[in-house]
């Protein structure tokens, strides 16, 4: 397995508004998406940064994930995502390798893409996501 490129870095949020407006009036960028991904139970706004998408996260419900972030850790980097060809043969490659996972096979998450996530217990304490079309 071999990333492709950066997709995304995902950031989580307590209030997804408030975020919006940061990142909009102080880092002058544009969000171009608001999404709300139910089975994740979040909702996501996106912008771009040269290739690179910044992701938004604000939990929809107490028990989401990134609710259980928030209230562990605080708002702040989430997890990095990695552009791949093929989102289960990547999965399928990393566990090989020795990564663990938390999804054993992709997943469809914002923006249409499937995705699939490595515990960060395996990989240097960073969430990281792998994600395709």
């Amino acid at each position: 397995m071999k990333p492709k490129r950066i997709e995304h870095i995902g950031i989580a949020v307590s209030n997804l508004e408030e975020a919006i407006k940061y990142w909009e009036d102080v880092m002058g960028l544009e969000c171009y998406n608001i999404e709300e991904v139910v089975d994740q139970k979040v909702k996501t706004a996106f912008f771009k940064v040269g290739e690179v998408k910044i992701e938004l996260l604000e939990a929809t419900s107490p028990d989401s994930p990134i609710a259980g972030f928030l209230e562990k850790k605080g708002p702040g980097v989430h997890h990095i995502a990695f552009a791949v060809d093929n989102v289960n043969e990547a999965l399928a490659d990393v566990e090989k390798a020795g990564a663990r996972l938390i999804d054993k096979t992709s997943r469809k998450g914002a923006e249409g893409l499937n995705i699939g996530f490595l515990h960060p217990k395996s990989t240097l304490g960073v969430l990281t996501e792998l994600c395709g079309e």
